[in-house]
């Protein structure tokens, strides 16, 4: 069973700086990506970044390109999202969550806030 453990949200001042953390166990997730996505209230579910466990292809949603970086620590079956420059639209729940060959995310981890003030 996949389980997604997202940590490292928070309250931080528009310009600065967090680091997400999304722990996943259960599988061997060779060939699994592993994306990020975000809620904001009201809003819909978006997605903000992925990346292939194999190899490391990464894809961005348009509104965090240049400003997030997504990577992984294979040793440790840990993805980061580096998210530098956020901006109070950046507020919201964020959500790490796996998908196998058919790109269908469909295990995902419990959430952790973010929360930038202007």
């Amino acid at each position: 069973q996949v389980q997604l453990v997202e940590s490292g949200g928070g309250l931080v001042q528009a310009g600065g700086s967090l680091r997400l953390s999304c722990a996943a166990s259960g599988r061997t997730f060779s060939g699994y990506y592993i994306g990020w996505f975000r809620r904001a209230p009201g809003n819909e579910r978006e997605f903000v970044a992925s990346i292939k466990w194999s190899g490391g292809t990464t894809n961005y949603a348009r509104s965090v390109q240049g400003r997030f970086t997504i990577s992984r620590d294979n040793a440790k079956n840990t993805v980061f999202l580096q998210m530098n420059n956020l901006k109070p639209e950046d507020t919201a729940v964020y959500y790490c969550a796996a998908a196998g060959i058919s790109r269908i995310y469909e295990d995902w981890g419990q959430g952790t806030q973010v929360t930038v003030s202007s």
